[in-house]
């Protein structure tokens, strides 16, 4: 069976392997950033086309191997069969990452690897394929660790994350990958009702409808496995006319959404409305520290201003003690989960958070923030 990889955002991959499993992913094991399986073609199609959590899915078409020299990578990249698996009219790109590598020049061996493949090619087909920086069709990823290598090519395309549905977008939005993982995270399941209060573009509130109306994340898609040469194009079109006959009715949904910003709380309109599910959340324009709980218990959860979104350093340590007295003084009986990457939150929120779990947001080093609020904590005494 063929290896694989699957990328996800650092913080991820206990829930991502998890979910493989699901997909029926075998010799599933995590490490830092992604998880290696391996598997049989259906599965790599259906973990592209059903996972929440993964950035992308690479096929291993080298396993680690020793090198010396740029050379000795060339040679190694030129051995491969590449003619076999996909066709000159595709164009490529090739992506390299080193970590503690001996090589001097990262520039010089994406090259090296590139020249390796179009050679390959010219000397077995009479021609080349071309390189495209934007919208590649063949991603080719090298990843050099000490004194070992390795080389995938990209089932994904476009990265997982980017469900073909949210177009319209705030700064600096999250990922819908790490959204769902936080989803997950929070415990959360469909049928229970959710507030997002800072929501933005409606990240949150789009994989959590989805998630309830058992859309598949992948379903309004393309992806690279189908034009490698392998691709089973049966297996796959009744892979996702399955999906969509599991699909169900849209209809309205306990999930709840607001924004102190008419701009983000349009946005959030129009991606719920250009994916079909607009009816399925409630949505409104109030401030945070003004919102209502939309049912007697739920789950509450928002990704906080910070980094790019941030605004005057004094104005959020401001927020942060009124967003814990509006919590407290309206929200017993729920769990909040705050998600951000100013960790000043912790003590500035003047309540005690029963769980913190580490996360990334890209680069960005953040933390979630679990609260259970107890009905009639704020009580004077």
């Amino acid at each position: 069976m063929p290896d694989f990889f699957a990328t996800c955002p650092r913080g991820l991959e206990k829930l991502l392997s998890d979910e493989l499993t699901s997909c029926g992913a075998a010799d599933v094991q995590a490490t830092d950033g992604g998880v290696g399986f391996s598997g049989d073609w259906p599965t790599c199609y259906r973990i592209n086309l059903q996972s929440r959590l993964a950035s992308r899915v690479l096929w291993r078409v080298k396993a680690p191997s020793a090198y010396r020299t740029e050379q000795e990578v060339y040679q190694a990249v030129y051995d491969l069969p590449w003619t076999r698996w996909f066709d000159v009219k595709h164009t490529i790109l090739v992506k390299v990452t080193a970590i503690k590598s001996p090589l001097t020049s990262l520039e010089f061996i994406t090259l090296k690897i590139k020249d390796a493949v179009c050679d390959k090619f010219r000397a077995e087909k009479k021609e080349r394929p071309s390189v495209a920086k934007l919208e590649p069709d063949m991603r080719i990823h090298a990843f050099f660790q000490g004194d070992q290598f390795t080389l995938y090519l990209d089932t994904s395309g476009e990265a997982l994350y980017k469900r073909g549905v949210r177009t319209h977008t705030n700064i600096a939005p999250l990922r819908e990958n790490l959204a769902a993982g936080i989803l997950k995270m929070t415990g959360w399941q469909p049928g229970v009702p959710l507030l997002d209060p800072m929501c933005g573009s409606g990240t949150f509130l789009i994989e959590a409808a989805q998630m309830s109306l058992n859309i598949q994340p992948g379903i309004g898609r393309h992806f690279a496995f189908e034009k490698l040469k392998n691709f089973d194009a049966k297996v796959w079109n009744e892979m996702r006319e399955a999906a969509i006959a599991a699909q169900k009715p849209v209809c309205e949904l306990p999930i709840h959404g607001s924004d102190l910003y008419g701009d983000a709380l349009k946005a959030a309109h129009m991606n719920l409305e250009e994916a079909g599910i607009r009816q399925t959340v409630d949505l409104k324009q109030c401030n945070a520290l003004e919102a209502s709980p939309p049912e007697a218990t739920g789950i509450l959860v928002a990704n906080l201003p910070y980094g790019e979104r941030m605004g005057d350093e004094d104005e959020l340590a401001a927020l942060y003690p009124q967003l814990g007295d509006a919590l407290k003084k309206k929200f017993g009986g729920w769990n909040a989960y705050l998600f951000t990457g100013d960790l000043r939150i912790a003590k500035l929120m003047r309540l005690t958070p029963s769980k913190r779990t580490p996360l990334f947001n890209g680069a960005i080093e953040c933390r979630l923030f679990e609260y259970k609020i107890v009905v009639g904590s704020n009580r004077p005494r």
